[in-house]
């Protein structure tokens, strides 16, 4: 249960320690925030990269690497850190006492090196440099109490994604910097690049779910899709790994491509193309090597849940929707990918099951007013026995055995709060599929942003019948919402099946779904759930 993806030897501190990280991956991070998830995985996509010495700048791995991964052979990226475009942008906005006197010395440098090479007409070079400032301030992605080298920007265009850089105070404490020149030379002393506190590997692991997924051999994708009933939900040509591989490695190209290539040449131009030292030192090593940094690793049972996110990502990439619409359902696809990651997961290491796994648990969805009393409690009995799950599952002989019993209550006390149960929760509460964000009786429930992202990814052509698209719902994600998928979700966790609710149960749903203009009624027993943002 334990088999990981690339093949590697594991880091013995991360891997034993740490249970959690056993049983889902390096790493899934509770401080991760759902735009860092995509950000991560779009900067390993559009990074540099190397397995075994064969390096290639697609966003996937070939077909053929896939196929024939080197065993014992990580996947290693260069990420760029973008410290002049950086400051550029954020140290105006950063706290006062995070402005370090070369960093401040440095931005002065910069603006003195724009202004040389601009020509302006009616206007000064220095409104027109605030301009530029303000600009790229706007397109602030997360970490906006930070210091300004730990924000990051909207992965917006390939010169936005940039990687963790975080400023070591204490060093500078120690070892006193009067120069930014001397700060980039030694670069890894007063920088940390390999902390991994908020771009902290968890994408990296929904990439490499999709890597690990998309190696899989047709026949086995075939079987699994036909016995875990996912196949009607999928087209002939989405069933092909091969397929899917080359129109995805295509869809993420054009996401880079949809912003205007001048926002990405200006960014490039104000990060290494005014003053280019910096960058000389943050992003090779002797100025001539590229400075990698080594990918983490997925279970290779997830390649399942990997291939349904591959396909949602694909259908994101392809609707008829603009570039901020697209990036929002991307991020909320990773998101809904870790709950559901997690789940799986839990569930497949508690039965013991890993061949074309269809899971057993369930996410009763009650009404968002809590107005049917009967499915509320069932949608708080699977939310506390989804909690469970994860918990038991991180605590199965196999994991346990790895953990000194000296460190087990405060290992355990940290997986949990950070990697566990409660990261399923965080992350629940972030995107709206669990209320109240605070106080008791936490329940599932959807709101509009995720019918939208359901009906996207789920839908592949223009419409589907409403049945089927309730039942593709509770295949990828486990979402009960009618009669039998809940009585389905109250045997999980009670063993006991309801034949009947007192009302209709989903008919808050339809009138949701009819609301947003999803739903086409044909009569009073057949209804079609519209895609307008369809690709075929």
């Amino acid at each position: 249960m334990l088999n990981t993806f690339p093949n590697i030897t594991l880091d013995s501190d991360l891997y034993d320690l740490n249970p959690a990280i056993q049983l889902y991956g390096l790493r899934l991070f509770t401080d991760q925030t759902n735009l860092e998830f995509l950000a991560e995985l779009l900067l390993v996509a559009f990074s540099p990269k190397s397995v075994d010495d064969m390096e290639f700048s697609t966003p996937l791995p070939s077909y053929e690497l896939l196929k024939k991964w080197p065993k014992r052979r990580e996947l290693k990226y260069a990420p760029k850190s973008r410290l002049n475009l950086k400051l550029f942008s954020f140290l105006g906005s950063s706290k006062l006492d995070t402005r370090h006197k070369t960093h401040r010395d440095h931005l002065k440098n910069i603006d003195e090196l724009l202004k040389e090479n601009m020509l302006v007409n009616g206007d000064s070079k220095e409104n027109v440099i605030r301009t530029m400032e303000n600009l790229f301030l706007g397109f602030q992605g997360s970490g906006t109490q930070r210091t300004w080298c730990a924000q990051s920007f909207t992965p917006i265009c390939p010169g936005f994604l940039n990687a963790e850089t975080l400023w070591n105070e204490t060093e500078v404490r120690k070892y006193p910097v009067d120069s930014w020149e001397e700060v980039v030379s030694r670069y890894t002393k007063y920088f940390s690049v390999n902390k991994h506190r908020f771009l902290a590997r968890g994408g990296e692991v929904l990439y490499l779910q999709i890597c690990n997924a998309l190696r899989q051999d047709p026949e086995i994708i075939a079987s699994w899709a036909e016995k875990s009933g996912v196949k009607n939900g999928l087209t002939s040509f989405e069933l092909d790994p091969k397929w899917l591989h080359e129109q995805l490695n295509s869809a993420f190209k054009d996401l880079m491509q949809i912003c205007p290539k001048t926002v990405t040449d200006l960014a490039e131009f104000i990060d290494s193309g005014v003053e280019f030292k910096t960058s000389e030192h943050t992003d090779y090593i002797d100025k001539t090597e590229l400075r990698y940094t080594e990918c983490g690793w997925c279970p290779q049972e997830s390649w399942q849940e990997g291939y349904l996110f591959a396909v949602e990502v694909f259908r994101i990439c392809r609707a008829e929707i603009d570039l901020m619409e697209r990036l929002d359902l991307l991020e909320m696809a990773c998101a809904m990918q870790i709950l559901r990651s997690l789940a799986m997961q839990s569930d497949r290491q508690l039965s013991g099951s890993v061949d074309y796994f269809k899971p057993s648990f369930r996410f009763a969805i009650s009404d968002p007013e809590g107005n049917n009393t009967s499915i509320r409690q069932i949608s708080k009995d699977t939310l506390r026995f989804t909690q469970k799950m994860i918990y038991d599952a991180i605590r199965t002989p196999v994991i346990q055995s790895r953990i000194s019993p000296i460190d087990r209550t405060k290992v355990y006390r940290e997986a949990d709060r950070r990697y566990g149960y409660k990261l399923f929760i965080n992350i629940a509460k972030r995107i709206g599929i669990v209320i109240p964000r605070r106080g008791s009786g936490m329940r599932f429930v959807l709101n509009e942003k995720i019918l939208r992202f359901l009906v996207i990814t789920l839908v592949p052509s223009k419409r589907m019948t409403y049945d089927s698209f309730k039942e593709a719902a509770e295949i990828h994600f486990g979402l009960a919402i009618d009669e039998r998928a809940l009585s389905r979700a109250n045997y999980w966790v009670s063993n006991v099946q309801i034949d009947s609710f007192d009302s209709k149960p989903d008919e808050w749903f339809q009138e949701m779904l009819e609301a947003s203009g999803f739903l086409r009624k044909l009569s009073d027993s057949c209804a079609l759930v519209e895609n307008p943002s369809a690709i075929y």
